[in-house]
């Protein structure tokens, strides 16, 4: 919005502007450039879009051509400094009012229904914003998402305003979608992938603007002209105003080298807020692994953990005092305390390992909360079976800079293909540091 606002404004009232501030799409520092009226020789100027949002009154933003540095610095040494303090109380000014717009529904007719061309995939990741017209997004997790591309059929549609999904760090995720009877038919390269299907439902349910429940949107979803999702019912698998996400494991191109996906009308119209296919392995799904922090990180092996995501319930904390001796100390520097549930979408059928990493920060000798053994208790529960009664961290790992490592072997998602993981508190509270799920199926 931001963007789509400065390019209204330095079309309109700021066009005599000798200085223009940028937001390049993908990125959320601002650059201050030079406004040229003709290029500058040897500049790069390029046409980036970025997402279009529903206009709204009030700010406005434009992206202006690329400068040479050697321009930039000629028309600062020219420009007095309030030049430059106008400039940033703009940006200020523009970023405040953009959490003030107000959103609108954008109706079938608004959003351009022209299918993007099917160029082949520049990368073996394939990330689709289904139903957001143009431009890219970087998530929370550093990934990035185009625009809706090589799609039949349908029409965009967008989330109430002011819509909250649960159970998700990212909402631009499902704040479009892709609606009606329509297909993908995506380009890849020979191999093996994992596919997922993102969904939430923001119409039908307690609390949306349709009301409704259970039945009453349902719909089919073929791959590559087999059903792989018969009569689903995102409510029924999730909930109102919830993130549904859908794995599929062995995923590869039809002979035309495209995955066809094909969404089908039961009840209702089907939908999908975003599509992401990533190379695979086959017979499993990559790993799942979550520390419980706001950043990612590597361990010392080189494997990547995600930072803290599919949670409900309880509170990330920092540790950074924390003492335990372990192989990678960095997992146990952060935790996510309280009454909580991880819901980890995975590949049906399958078994999986599961690995629940623990240290006590807190309680122990030499810890802020003192005392010992039994200050902290809590009933592990996977998909609502116990697997642990009353675990104790300290009683675990014998010592508070000791970690203490939970294995769980023949693991089966429940039906809805989630691994549910419940810490229930019976003594203070619960809490957890990192989490590991392997697929053992083959």
């Amino acid at each position: 919005r931001l963007r789509k606002r400065l390019k209204e404004y330095y079309e309109n009232e700021g066009a005599g502007h000798a200085i223009r501030i940028e937001i390049p799409p993908g990125q959320y520092t601002p650059r201050f450039v030079a406004a040229q009226s003709s290029p500058v020789p040897g500049a790069l100027v390029t046409d980036t879009p970025s997402i279009s949002f529903p206009s709204a009154p009030g700010v406005a933003v434009a992206i202006a051509p690329a400068v040479p540095l050697e321009a930039q610095a000629e028309a600062r040494s020219r420009q007095p400094r309030w030049i430059w303090l106008a400039a940033g109380l703009a940006i200020v000014a523009a970023l405040a009012g953009t959490l003030l717009l107000r959103r609108r529904d954008i109706s079938p007719q608004q959003v351009a229904r022209t299918e993007i061309p099917a160029a082949p995939a520049s990368t073996d990741d394939v990330r689709i914003l289904c139903g957001v017209e143009n431009g890219s997004y970087i998530d929370a997790f550093e990934r990035a998402w185009q625009s809706d591309r090589f799609f039949q059929g349908g029409w965009a549609s967008q989330a109430p305003r002011n819509h909250i999904v649960l159970g998700t760090r990212d909402q631009q995720l499902y704040q479009y979608r892709r609606e009606g009877p329509f297909r993908y038919d995506i380009p890849l390269r020979p191999g093996v992938y994992e596919l997922r299907l993102y969904f939430a439902e923001s119409v039908f349910g307690d609390n949306n603007v349709a009301g409704g429940g259970e039945t009453t949107r349902i719909f089919d979803v073929l791959l590559n002209g087999k059903p792989v999702l018969g009569d689903f019912d995102v409510i029924a698998d999730a909930g109102p105003s919830t993130a549904d996400v859908k794995v599929f494991r062995d995923v590869s191109p039809a002979s035309d080298g495209k995955v066809h996906l094909e969404f089908r009308q039961n009840t209702n119209l089907p939908f999908v807020n975003a599509i992401a296919i990533v190379p695979g392995v086959r017979g499993m799904i990559r790993p799942v692994r979550i520390v419980a922090r706001d950043r990612g990180l590597k361990d010392r092996e080189g494997r990547y953990w995600d930072p803290d995501r599919y949670a409900r319930g309880g509170q990330v904390v920092a540790r950074p005092d924390s003492t335990v001796q372990a192989a990678d100390p960095e997992l146990y520097r952060s935790e996510r305390f309280g009454n909580l549930t991880y819901t980890i979408p995975v590949a049906q059928p399958g078994r999986y390992v599961v690995n629940l990493y623990f240290a006590e920060n807190w309680f122990g000798p030499g810890n802020p909360g003192g005392g010992g053994p039994g200050s902290r208790r809590f009933d592990i529960l996977v998909n609502g079976i116990a697997v642990r009664r009353n675990f104790d961290i300290l009683k675990e790992s014998g010592a508070a800079d000791r970690p203490a490592i939970v294995n769980l072997h023949g693991i089966e998602p429940n039906h809805q293909g989630k691994i549910v993981i419940s810490l229930a508190p019976n003594q203070n509270y619960a809490c957890i540091n990192a989490l590991e799920v392997l697929d053992e199926s083959r």
